[in-house]
């Protein structure tokens, strides 16, 4: 929904008044540890989306107990904020924490393909190419002396 300062203290102040309905007025065992991570308020504050946040093994559980409360939280809304509307309510399972932590849990887990030593291109490096590439600059190693060599002999020229 669209976000101005006005619309941005709504919503905290719903989220608030959400919260606080939530934890001290609704006596209902599968709404306990429930949080409320956000709430959107439209501009007309006619509809209300509220994101809570729960244990992932409890989703159907606690959207079933707010779908069972969603009148009496509506109710119990519209004295708590004193707006001319109350808005509908619209409950969304926020899943954002179970996401973060299962991509945590995937970087915690890193392929060993990850720490092959790669060229240029992303392409791995052999180990046999790398010690091809050693004997390779061993031999080098000669050519580069023969041009300091030469080097030093143009330096004494000037």
């Amino acid at each position: 929904m669209k976000q101005n300062q006005y619309s941005r203290r709504n919503n905290e102040i719903a989220r608030e008044k959400l919260a606080n309905i939530l934890l001290f007025e609704i006596s209902d065992p599968d709404l306990m540890l429930v949080t409320v991570t956000g709430v959107e308020v439209s501009v007309d504050k006619s509809v209300m989306r509220a994101y809570v946040s729960c244990d992932a093994s409890r989703y159907e559980e606690v959207s079933a107990a707010l779908d069972r409360a969603h009148g009496r939280i509506r109710s119990l809304l519209g004295h708590a904020l004193g707006w001319r509307v109350t808005p509908e309510l619209i409950f969304k399972i926020d899943t954002t924490t179970d996401e973060a932590e299962r991509i945590s849990r995937a970087l915690e887990n890193v392929p060993p393909t990850l720490s092959v030593e790669k060229d240029e291109d992303g392409y791995p490096i052999a180990p046999a190419q790398e010690a091809q590439g050693e004997d390779d600059s061993d031999t080098d190693g000669d050519a580069d002396a023969g041009i300091a060599s030469n080097a030093g002999e143009d330096g004494d020229s000037k």
